[in-house]
């Protein structure tokens, strides 16, 4: 009777399998490059815990200046407890969108946190979807929030009200896999998890030589590889990974389509003049992978450290 109480049943299994797959989602992202990304949602717990961090960063610079206020003027409590609500208000929507919208979709919870706002469809983050997003999280959860703690316990019916509304807006992240709120669906968007680039050592040193069939040697100038970051050549090493371990020929017309398409792009962005004949495609993908690799790590020994391609963009003008 023991060992069989202790045996989960069949209904029990499947809850713990379904829980399981949740915890470990995935979305789907075919950025513009053209190689699918499966990058994991990030859960509730992390995404909360960045909403703290930026709630205590967004208060603290509110009461910094509110002190400052009380100083230079006098006055009751009630007016520095509306003009206190006031700048909280003022100082926590800007930050939300302006930290999204100048760190691609991260503020400083999220950087942190190591999360990141996304496009549903892979796309690149708008202006109208951050402005979206985070003003529908006034609605969610901030103004419920606000009206919790300054309505009147004699009206219970408006504090149930405010109650069941936050409820549900906590509700709906965990009833969809892509841990999505109500301004995430209407702006098209959803959190993710930072990968974190980790490069091989042995691709690199086993690739092949770098001659095509023809003997042409491919090389790359160094401004040619000053466009792409850790991120992506992380993303160009799962490809040759999968080219090598690749057992079955039956799609070889789709991986091949695929190389050509991905070779076309990386020419286009890097200025690369010669053509690229369909055999040399492989040769010329792994030629870059361990230029950009040998490029890459000899920039990060004098600290500039390119974590992905919007580096360039993201430097502050004037540094080298």
């Amino acid at each position: 009777m023991s060992l069989s109480r202790t045996r989960p049943t069949p209904n029990r299994q499947h809850r713990r399998n379904r829980r399981a797959a949740r915890k470990k989602a995935a979305s789907r992202v075919i950025p513009p490059e053209g190689v699918p990304l499966e990058l994991p949602v990030a859960s509730l717990g992390v995404r909360v815990a960045a909403q703290l961090t930026d709630l205590l960063i967004t208060f603290a610079a509110a009461v910094s200046i509110l002190i400052l206020l009380s100083m230079l003027f006098f006055m009751y409590w009630s007016t520095v407890f509306a003009l206190g609500a006031l700048l909280f208000f003022f100082i926590r929507v800007p930050y939300y969108i302006l930290s999204e919208l100048v760190w691609n979709g991260q503020t400083l919870g999220k950087k942190l946190m190591k999360i990141k706002v996304v496009a549903h469809d892979g796309g690149s983050l708008t202006t109208h979807s951050l402005v979206l997003r985070n003003m529908m999280k006034e609605a969610e959860v901030f103004l419920p929030g606000t009206l919790l703690l300054t309505l009147d316990q004699t009206a219970p019916w408006a504090v149930w009200a405010s109650l069941a509304w936050v409820a549900m807006a906590f509700a709906i992240p965990l009833s969809n896999p892509h841990r999505m709120r109500l301004g995430d669906m209407l702006a098209g968007t959803h959190v993710i998890r930072l990968p974190v680039p980790i490069l091989l050592k042995d691709l690199a040193i086993e690739a092949p030589r770098a001659i095509s069939a023809n003997g042409q040697r491919f090389t790359f100038l160094p401004h040619q590889l000053d466009h792409y970051g850790g991120f992506e050549l992380q993303t160009l090493e799962k490809l040759l990974r999968a080219q090598e371990n690749r057992m079955s020929q039956s799609s070889a017309e789709q991986n091949r389509q695929a190389m050509t398409a991905i070779v076309e792009r990386i020419r286009q962005k890097i200025g690369y003049a010669d053509a690229v004949e369909p055999d040399d495609e492989l040769v010329f993908l792994q030629a870059f992978y361990s230029a950009q690799r040998a490029h890459l790590e000899q920039r990060q020994l004098f600290g500039d450290r390119r974590a992905n391609k919007f580096y360039a963009d993201a430097r502050p003008r004037g540094t080298g």
